[in-house]
């Protein structure tokens, strides 16, 4: 006998997206950053945020985690307006800098973080699950008593991933999490960025190297502040009629700065 459905907390029925922003606009002293941004992010899937450095990327990421100032428009995420407290354990954020302690190991790192997510569990079982497990995912179980400050950059970024890991987030928010790394290390990364989508989890990550739009779902590209571009990549291929996303990106770039 089938069951009816029971009732939904907001933004989470099936055809409801993890981010919609209309005219969305940030300003960061007297410079308009973003302009007027029209995009959607679908659910359970890796959204890549493309473009040049200083086109907005971290703008744009900051203010769907709510902590950017001077944002004007509309920027739901998971069915709440961005920044709202409900959504503090249910997006994860990893900056471009590692947000480690260096002078705690990688466990503890874990456990104060996870501490702070979950004040009200014993920290016995914080360990077992949660730490545990984003241990596993980032693959740096056999690390987990090295002190911070004596990992490698890949390491420190990796951490810096475990922690957005902890309480299994709704929505991942990575600001090229990849850059500096080795190709292997990128490799693994956007390995486990999959394996989470198939969990269910909604990806959202910026990138200024264009290989790496291959590996999305879906991809917003973006130039000085503003969206050339919101589709998967196979159509942006199409529709340009280029055998890569960089050479439709470029495609995308030539037509806007042609357009009067």
């Amino acid at each position: 006998m089938n069951k009816a459905p029971g009732p939904q907390t907001p933004g989470t029925g099936p055809r409801n997206p993890a981010i919609q922003a209309t005219t969305l606009t940030a300003t960061r002293g007297p410079r308009r950053v973003l302009h007027g941004l029209d995009f959607t992010v679908p659910r359970g899937q890796i959204t890549g945020l493309l473009g040049p450095s200083g086109c907005g990327k971290t703008t744009l990421m900051r203010a769907i985690v709510g902590t950017q100032a001077k944002v004007t428009g509309t920027l739901q995420v998971l069915g709440r307006p961005a920044g709202h407290p409900a959504l503090r354990s249910q997006v994860g954020y990893v900056t471009q800098a590692p947000s480690v302690y260096l002078d705690l190991t990688v466990r503890q790192n874990l456990d104060y973080f996870a501490a702070i997510l979950d004040p009200g569990r014993p920290a016995s079982e914080r360990r077992r699950t949660d730490v545990d497990r984003a241990l596993t995912d980032v693959d740096l179980t056999t690390h987990a008593d090295a002190l911070a400050g004596n990992l490698s950059g890949g390491q420190l970024s990796r951490v810096s991933l475990a922690v957005a890991l902890l309480g299994t987030p709704e929505l991942l928010v990575l600001d090229e999490p990849t850059v500096g790394l080795d190709p292997v290390l990128r490799r693994d990364l956007w390995n486990l960025f999959h394996d989470l989508a198939a969990r269910g989890t909604t990806i959202l990550v910026s990138s200024h190297v264009m290989d790496e739009a291959e590996r999305c779902h879906r991809l917003l590209l973006m130039r000085e502040g503003e969206l050339l571009a919101d589709d998967t990549p196979e159509a942006l291929r199409t529709t340009t009629a280029s055998p890569t996303v960089e050479q439709a990106f470029l495609h995308l770039v030539d037509a806007a700065t042609a357009t009067p």
